[in-house]
C-alpha cells in the first residue's frame, strides 16, 4: 500500500486524537473519525459512527489508553459508552490497528489476539518524545496546585526513567533544586554528574524539606509510613501509570495535598502529543512496509 493511499480511522480519544485527525488531513490523508458523537462538524473532519469509520478505512488508530478498565472505548467525546461488538471485532481483525496500551485492549477483546495490533506507546521514540510534554505538564500542574514558583523550590523526583530525566532537566533549568531518588547505582551516578542531589530508593525513609514531590515509579513507594514522614506543606504528584505509587487515602488523612497526574500530554500539550503519535504510527508503517 502506498503511503498516499492510506485510509485512516481515528477512533475515540481526547484532544490528542482531534489534533491527530487534523494533522493527518493536512498531510493529505483520508481520515474518518468515530466515537465523537458529542461534537458537531468541524472543518474538514468527517464524524461518523465507529462502525462506519472502521469499515471504510484500512488503518485504525485507537487512543492511549485504547480502552478503559471496563473494556469500553476510551472516548470522552462520545455521549454513550462504546463496547466493541462482535462485528466490530471481526472488522478490526482485517485491519492494521494502532493502540496505546494494547495489552489492555486484547485482554478486553480476546478475539483481537491474532490481529495486527501495534502498540505505539511501547516504541522507544514515543516514550522519549512523550516524556517532554509529560514533564512540562507536571510542572504546570504543580504550579496550579501551589502558590509558589518552580524557581527557587526544592523538588524530589522519584524514579529516573525517561520521564524522571526530562522532569529533572526541565525543573533544574527553571531554577529548582532537584533531588533524584533512584534504585540503580548507574542512574544515581548519571543524575549526580548533572548536578542533582541523589538518594537511593531502598533507603528512602523520609521526605522532609521538599516543596514538590513527583513520583514516576508504578509501585507503592509513598505509603502511609513514608507519607507520615513527609511535610504537610509538600505537594505530591503521582505521574506513575496505574495503580500508581501513592497512598492517596493516607495522604488525605495526614493533610498532605496529593494528586494523580495521568495523561498530562493530552491535557497540557495535545497538539504536540498528536504529532508524536502521528510520527510513530507512520514510522511503524514504514518499518513494516504496510
Amino acid at each position: 500500500m502506498k503511503s498516499n493511499s492510506y485510509k485512516f480511522a481515528v477512533i475515540g480519544g481526547d484532544k490528542r486524537q482531534l489534533f491527530l485527525i487534523a494533522s493527518l488531513l493536512s498531510d493529505g490523508y483520508s481520515v474518518l473519525a468515530g466515537g465523537f458523537d458529542s461534537l458537531s462538524g468541524s472543518g474538514d473532519i468527517s464524524f461518523v459512527s465507529v462502525e462506519q469509520a472502521i469499515a471504510h478505512s484500512d488503518i485504525i488508530i485507537l487512543p492511549l489508553p485504547a480502552v478503559c478498565a471496563d473494556g469500553s472505548l476510551n472516548a470522552p467525546f462520545n455521549s454513550e459508552k462504546i463496547i466493541f461488538s462482535e462485528d466490530v471485532q471481526t472488522m478490526l481483525r482485517s485491519k492494521l490497528v494502532f493502540a496505546g496500551m494494547s495489552d489492555r485492549l486484547v485482554r478486553s477483546y480476546p478475539q483481537l489476539s491474532g490481529a495486527k495490533v501495534y502498540d505505539y506507546s511501547l516504541k522507544e521514540e514515543f516514550a522519549v518524545l512523550n516524556s517532554v510534554p509529560t514533564a512540562e505538564g507536571a510542572l504546570a500542574l504543580a504550579m496550579q496546585k501551589s502558590e509558589r514558583t518552580i524557581w527557587g523550590s526544592k523538588i524530589m523526583i522519584i524514579g529516573y526513567g525517561r520521564i524522571g530525566k526530562s522532569l529533572s532537566r526541565l525543573a533544574s533549568s527553571m531554577g529548582a533544586a532537584v533531588t533524584v531518588c533512584a534504585r540503580g547505582s548507574g542512574d544515581r551516578a548519571a543524575a549526580q554528574t548533572l548536578g542533582y542531589e541523589v538518594l537511593d530508593t531502598s533507603s528512602l525513609h523520609e521526605l522532609r524539606g521538599f516543596d514538590f514531590i513527583f513520583n514516576t515509579v508504578p509501585a507503592m513507594l509513598l505509603d502511609k509510613k513514608l507519607l507520615s514522614c513527609t511535610d504537610q506543606s509538600s505537594i505530591v504528584l503521582d505521574l506513575a501509570s496505574l495503580p500508581g505509587g501513592v497512598d492517596f487515602e493516607a495522604a488525605k488523612r495526614l493533610g498532605i495535598d496529593a494528586f494523580r497526574a495521568l495523561a498530562l500530554p493530552g491535557k497540557y500539550a495535545p497538539k504536540t502529543a498528536a504529532e508524536i503519535i502521528k510520527s510513530v504510527v507512520l514510522d511503524i508503517l514504514r518499518e513494516n512496509k504496510a
